[in-house]
This record gives C-alpha cells, structure tokens and sequence, in this order.
C-alpha cells in the first residue's frame, strides 16, 4: 500500500473502498524448477506491498531465525511456506493462494510446487492464472522443469509469460549469463508457441527489479516484475464469447420461483435475450437476472447469478444456458490432452468419473495415442500414461455433454478424472474436438429384442460372473453349472478366462492394463450374449472392483450374478497342478494375482462359495442352480 493509499485510508475510508473495488484484478502463477525462489519472491511483493500485518512480521523475523535459509536475515519464503514439511525441506509442497494489491490493481497469486512430484498441484494453481510468472535460477539455467512447466502453461492456455531470471545476485549482476538464459529460453518457447514473453533480471531476495529499478543492472531498461503486472492488459475473450452458464442449481425457493442459479463462465447475457438449453436443445428468453443485491441488467464472464426464463423448460443440474444461435457443441467421443496425475498408472477401459463444469458422466479412456517428452516435445508411443505424464487420449462417455474446446473456453473444455472407488482426481484433462465418428455411429432398430428371445429360450438372460484366485476353484464350479443347465434344457454359454486368451484376447497380458481390458471385452462379449437371450457363464479372475463393476453397470438389474469363489491364498496355491504359484514365487511369473499383483475381495456379491471347506464342487454349483431359481432367471 502506498503513502498516497495510507492518507487516503486515514482521511476518507469510504473513498479508499470505492477505489479499491473497482481496481481490475490479475491472476498470476509463479513456477519453475525446485528452489528458483518462486516463495521468496512472493513473500517480497507481499513485503513491499505492505501487506504483511505486525504479528506476521513478528512470526517472520522469529522464523527466519530458526528455520530460515538466509543466515537470520529476513526468510520471505516463509511468508508463504506455510505447511510444517515446506518449512523443514526449503520446498513448496502445496499450492499456497495470496492476495495483495497495489493503487492500480489487485492481484491473486498461485505459488506452485517446482518438484516434478508435485506437478498435479502445479496445474491445478494454473487453471485459472492469465499470466505465468516462470522463474529460473540464474546459476543454473533453463532446466526440465522449467520446460515441463512451460509447456504445461501452453497448454492451459496462458500465453502472457514473464522469464523471470531471478537470483542474479548470485552471478554479480551478469548481462552475459542473463542474455544467455534469456535466448535460450526463448527458443523453446517458440516450439511450444508461447511468443508473448518479457525477461526480467531480479534478485528476490534482495528487491532487485521486484518493485523498481535496481541499480545493480543499468543495462536493463524494461520495466519491473510489479510495473509489468499492473500495466499487462488483459484479454476480455471471454466477455466477448458466445454466453455460457452451467446450471449448478436449480432455485426453487417456493413456487412462486424458479431460476438457474451458477457462473457465467462466457459472453454476456441480458433480459430478452434469446437462449438455448443444453443438451435438450429446449429455447426460451431470459426474464429476469437476479442476485443477492438485485436484478441486473446484464451477467458477464465471471459473475455467479440466478437466470429465470420466460418458459417452464426443463433444465437440470449440469445443463448449459447458452447463446441460442451459438450453443455449444454435444458429444460423447473426444480427442483430449490427459495430464495424468496419480500415483497408479492409468488403465485404459478402465470407468471413472469425468466432471465437466458442473456435469459428472462415466467415461473410458482409450490407449494413449501417444505420451509427449517436455524436454524434446517428441511424441512418443504409449500404452498407458505415469504419474506427471502427459499424452494425447481418446475418450468415450456414457452420454452425450454440452462442451467447447478447450481453446476456446476453459470452463465448458476442461475436466479432471476422478476414481470411481477412491474419489480421488487422477488426471485433468482438455478437450480438442469431438471425434467424428460418433456422428456416424448410431443404434440400429431390431424388431426381436432380449425380451423375445428370453421367451422362446424358457428363462431369463442372466450374466453369472464367477470371480477367485487362480486356483480357487472357478472354471470347475462354473463348468459344473453349465452342465446342469443344459442337462434342464436352458440355453448357456461359458466363456473361460484361459480360452479366451487363445482367441479374443490372444494380444493381451498380464500387466494391471492389460488385465483391464480383458474383463472390459468379456463384459461386452457377455452383454451381447444375454441380449441374444442366453445364460452367460464367465470364469475370470477379475482381480479389480471397478471392472467387475462396469460389467453390472452394462447390463440392466438383476441380470448380473456375482459369484465370489473364495478359497483362501494357501488353498489355491496347493492345487496349483501348472505350477504357476511356484513360478511366480521364484520370479519366474510377473504380475501373477495374489503374489505380487492384488485381488480385490468383491464387497457384496450376491453368491459366497467357501471351495475351502469340505463341500464339494458339485454341492457348490448346485447353490449357484438353487440361486438362478429362487430369483427366477431359470424356473422354479
């Protein structure tokens, strides 16, 4: 805060309000590579800024002499290091959110992690920034991480950059190693198509062209790191969009009142303006924008308000309002950009969740079309993507969504993966387009359906999914079932985990991803053979749950029965009659359930076989019969 800002605190408070509400605001993020000083420099601004309050500063002069890296002197990076493990290792873990301001703008800055382990954190901190402030250690120069962060700032779609050169106290003040630092920098950025970029030489520590010029480099003439961000001007793209609102609410207070409540994330809107409900396609005009102080006359890109229409259309939860002649595009299949960001691997085929503005949908991620290298920007083949990797997906969604690309507008185009089990977010993602071929795929109407054939078979369509370890005794009960089935007359099929690997799934594994998408093609193979009538008999392993899983959720209810063939681990491995368990004890066999691959023990299946105990396979097969006819999928 100023001396001009101080009187005017003093003398007239209400004056000092009304400027400071209506100054523009700036997200910014700082990153680069581990211990380039992205805090120190933050906690400067926040110094010179003079929004560090007495107490804080107290704290600060404390810390710095018990935990601080500069010999007593004032530590500014503890200013913003504010987790116990930053403050013991010197590093940023976490995303660490500030706010200051200055008599021309305020400003709302995301301190990111520099470590490659903490990249997600990175980009969750840069979602929202319209500009990124990427710092390099003048000692060490451009890094990797200084180039992944760069590209991940490209592709996020921040394209004003500021090269903060920064420690330059450290190498006296060198024009020569900043000008190096500087063209090389700027020749990967071109690669990545990053073209709006000022290099500034800083010390943060010291205040060097932080605030104002230094004297300590007279051969600099640009302008400060703080006078560049006041002055920046920034895109009003959004504001000039086709409107966009994801419904986050639907309002309905009494039954006088109805309106869609959630955030203009594009255009702008007015009362009388025509809009479209997407995805329904329904139209009406835009009666009233309310909001807590009142109606307004028009909402623009970033404002939270309630839209009431003229006509009672259906909108719901996770709806667009959109610009009736430029709605967004609907679709199901997409190209994206997936950054991947657990610590497990992705699993192509594998079900999670996909949140998108204020929808969630189910979808699948197919085999990365390829993974990129930040340092080379070579693309390179992959069959699944790492933790920190990037890579280019196809995706598939169990609906159609409302969406932009990416490029076009970050709300309706980004999304991030979420676990289905865990909840955990795995991946964030942006959307390229939707994939053509979706267009030309549609459901071809049959006059005999499922309900037909299942008359004329005398029973109803069942999938009994037989699920153990190897050993426990699946494919022995499963076979014993079929034969009794067929002995009463019913029309069956089993599929068994071994024979398919001769045919179908010849091509496949035994890796986590691999076994993903063998359960995934037996899912569909079982789903066409009930929908052709039939009672399905799967024999598999199936260690995960959210495979298994996807398979109920293909089929309508009640037609899935899950049988858990459960025999214990040194059951299974004493009637190894392949020798597999002795195999992959002596490291012979990689991946192999139950030694150094997991089996996940199904929570609630509706059949429980101990092949443990003294019961026989054929007394187990018969509670299977004896379960198919108490349900009524085969007779009484």
């Amino acid at each position: 805060m100023s001396y001009a800002a101080e009187d005017l605190v003093a003398s007239d408070i209400d004056a000092y309000l009304a400027q400071h509400e209506h100054k523009s605001m700036l997200r910014f993020i700082t990153c680069g590579s581990v211990d380039d000083g992205k805090s120190t420099l933050i906690g400067r601004l926040l110094y010179d800024s003079k929004m560090v309050f007495e107490d804080h500063m107290a704290a600060l002069e404390s810390d710095s002499k018990t935990v601080g890296t500069q010999g007593g002197e004032l530590d500014f990076a503890l200013l913003v290091d504010g987790l116990a493990a930053e403050r013991e290792q010197g590093i940023t873990i976490d995303v660490a959110y500030r706010f200051f301001s200055t008599e021309h703008r305020k400003f709302i800055v995301a301190d990111t992690p520099g470590h490659e382990q903490y990249t997600r954190n990175m980009v969750t901190g840069a979602s929202t920034a319209q500009v990124a402030v990427i710092l390099v250690d003048a000692r060490t120069g451009v890094l990797t991480q200084t180039r992944r962060h760069s590209y991940l700032v490209s592709l996020l779609g921040i394209r004003k950059i500021v090269l903060a050169v920064n420690k330059l106290d450290l190498v006296d003040y060198s024009q020569e190693v900043f000008d190096s630092i500087v063209a090389d920098y700027r020749a990967f950025a071109e690669e990545i198509g990053l073209d709006d970029v000022v290099s500034i030489p800083l010390s943060a520590l010291r205040g060097d062209n932080v605030t104002g010029p230094s004297p300590e480099t007279p051969w600099y003439d640009g302008p400060s790191l703080i006078g560049y961000l006041e002055q920046v001007e920034l895109d009003d793209d959004l504001q000039s969009a086709p409107f966009r609102m994801p419904v986050q609410w639907v309002n309905r207070p009494d039954l006088d009142f109805r309106g869609f409540s959630g955030q203009v994330v594009g255009g702008t809107v007015r009362p009388g303006d025509r809009v479209r409900a997407v995805p329904s396609g329904q139209e009406s005009h835009v009666a009233r924008i309310v909001t807590a102080d009142g109606d307004l006359d028009q909402a623009v890109a970033g404002q939270s308000v309630t839209i009431c229409l003229a006509d009672e259309i259906d909108v719901s939860r996770g709806d667009v309002l959109a610009t009736a002649m430029d709605p967004p595009g609907v679709a199901d299949q997409f190209e994206c950009h997936l950054v991947w960001m657990a610590t497990e691997e992705l699993l192509p085929g594998r079900p999670y969740l996909l949140k998108l503005g204020t929808r969630t949908v189910t979808a699948t991620v197919a085999q990365p079309k390829y993974s990129v290298n930040v340092n080379t920007l070579e693309h390179t083949a992959a069959r699944t993507l790492q933790l920190n990797e990037i890579g280019v997906c196809n995706l598939n969604l169990d609906r159609p969504v409302p969406f932009d690309p990416y490029s076009d507008n970050r709300d309706m185009g980004g999304f991030i993966l979420i676990d289905k089990f865990t909840k955990a977010t795995v991946a964030a993602g942006l959307l390229h387009f939707a994939l053509r071929r979706a267009d030309n795929v549609h459901w071809q109407a049959v006059e005999v359906d499922k309900d037909a054939r299942a008359a004329q078979a005398g029973h109803r369509p069942a999938l009994v999914w037989f699920t153990g370890l190897s050993g426990s005794g699946k494919s022995t009960v499963a076979n014993l079932v079929e034969q009794r089935l067929h002995t009463l007359g019913y029309r069956t099929y089993l599929l068994d985990g071994d024979n398919v690997r001769h045919g179908l799934n010849k091509d496949l594994g035994f890796t986590d991803a691999d076994r993903v998408e063998n359960v995934r093609r037996v899912a569909e193979v079982g789903r066409l053979m009930v929908d052709a009538g039939m009672i399905v008999l799967a024999s598999f392993i199936s260690p995960f749950r959210a495979e298994r899983r996807m398979a109920r959720d293909l089929l309508d209810a009640g037609e899935l029965v899950a049988v858990f063939v459960a025999s214990g681990l040194e059951v299974a491995e004493s009637r190894d009659r392949k020798g597999l368990y002795a195999k992959a004890r002596r490291g012979e066999l990689v991946n192999f359930t139950g030694i150094d691959s997991p089996y996940e023990v199904p929570e609630s299946p509706e059949i429980h076989l101990d092949t443990s105990g003294p019961a026989t396979a054929a007394q187990a097969a018969e509670q299977v019969v004896d379960h198919l006819r108490r349900t009524g999928i085969i007779p009484a």
